[in-house]
């Protein structure tokens, strides 16, 4: 059957779309690869920047990486306990709640940070630790996880389910980690994907929050572009996408459904 002209016009749109965003990312990436990013490939190809990089930022690197693990154990710690709740006591007032942990995606990230720095500024040692960015990346975060857990739990009948357990017998503790977690295990999984990646990646509350011993990727990596040689901006860049690229494929993994995982 021939595909209606219309699927090629839609097909052809989404690639040049895709061009537009990928070429300039393929590019910069590459950069951090030639000798002379204003020569081009005929300047040669050379680890140089990369290895220049990993000397001068990897402090930075394992900063990023100790931050969104710490997020991610903090955001699962109170954002299933809070879907779970959320999920179990419909009405009114859960509804406000569940507004309310999810109001800071709506607010910018520069007034989270102001806010931040206003109301902890005299607490000096915790305003020039990672806890203190690490209290913005929470905040920032634990929507996500919290929507991306409820939204599971919201789908499952948990109520039958765990009337079922409890009449053979099951405590609380039992039904809630033998019944309710694993089927809510995919929501999970995308809630803690999505939690890493967004504080790997997070540029605008960091800013506001860091010092300049507190410095996380993708600070440094503004830093890297504005004081230094392009060529390694561009290298860092290419390692934070080593980083963040294998989050996000897994990611689109476990996001999708569950059915057409299993077809592949």
């Amino acid at each position: 059957m021939m595909k209606h002209s219309g699927f090629w016009l839609q097909l052809g749109l989404t690639l040049l779309v895709s061009a537009f965003i990928a070429v300039p990312m393929a590019y910069s990436v590459l950069a951090g690869l030639m000798r002379n990013a204003f020569f081009g490939l005929k300047s040669g190809l050379t680890l140089k920047w990369i290895t220049q990089v990993l000397s001068l930022y990897w402090p930075t690197i394992l900063l990023s990486v100790e931050i969104a693990l710490l997020c991610l154990v903090v955001t699962l710690l109170i954002g299933i306990p809070a879907a779970y709740v959320l999920a179990r006591a419909p009405g009114r007032l859960a509804r406000l709640a569940e507004e309310a942990l999810i109001l800071p995606i709506a607010v910018p990230g520069l007034a989270t940070g102001l806010a931040l720095v206003m109301t902890y500024d005299r607490w000096g040692a915790f305003r020039q630790s990672m806890w203190f960015i690490l209290a913005g990346h929470v905040l920032f975060t634990l929507p996500f996880m919290l929507r991306a857990v409820l939204a599971v739990m919201s789908s499952a009948d948990l109520k039958s389910l765990e009337e079922g357990a409890a009449s053979l017998g099951a405590n609380f503790t039992c039904r809630f980690f033998d019944v309710v977690l694993p089927n809510c295990r995919t929501g999970i999984l995308a809630g803690a994907l999505t939690v890493v990646t967004l504080s790997m990646g997070e540029f605008n509350l960091t800013w506001i929050l860091h010092t300049p011993l507190t410095k996380t990727l993708p600070v440094a990596l503004a830093d890297a572009y504005s004081s230094m040689r392009l060529e390694v901006g561009s290298a860092y860049t290419l390692v934070f996408f080593v980083l963040i690229v294998p989050l996000l494929l897994c990611l689109q993994r476990f996001t999708r459904p569950q059915a057409a995982r299993k077809t592949q």
